[in-house]
């Protein structure tokens, strides 16, 4: 139990240490607006895994993958410099698609809402007209 507590701790910490990165350090004209999701590590803290979501197209997420990915050596130097830990982990990135998936539900649910008002506005309206031709 303690140590899933610990390792809670350091995925969070390693997930502030990034985006404070990515807001001031990380210089890449590649990478645009990015933003880090969640953080994963492996039970003896070797491999981290860094969930990041890209605003943009298909073209914008590309090259900042890009960007973050030249960047690997950099960012792994600053994370060992920030998080006091025996060993480096090993850092990959990981596309986050949750929030685009979430704004793809918020759509369909505004279009359902949609249709229903659109609906209960004909029967409305379809109600009023057949009172009018008795």
């Amino acid at each position: 139990m303690a140590k899933q507590l610990r390792i809670e701790k350091l995925q969070e910490l390693i997930k502030q240490e990034m985006s404070k990165m990515l807001l001031t350090d990380l210089k890449d004209p590649r990478i645009g607006f990015v933003t880090v999701t969640d953080v994963e590590m492996t039970g003896d803290l070797r491999e981290a895994k860094i969930y990041v979501s890209v605003m943009g197209g298909d073209e914008q997420v590309k090259s900042s993958l890009e960007g973050l990915q030249s960047a690997l050596g950099f960012i792994r130097r600053e994370i060992g410099q920030r998080v006091r830990l025996r060993f480096t982990p090993e850092i990959s990135f990981a596309l986050d698609t949750s929030l685009d998936y979430g704004d793809h539900i918020q759509k369909l649910l505004l279009q359902v809402e949609g249709d229903r008002d659109n609906h209960a506005d004909n029967v409305q309206g379809g109600g009023d007209e057949t009172q009018g031709r008795e």
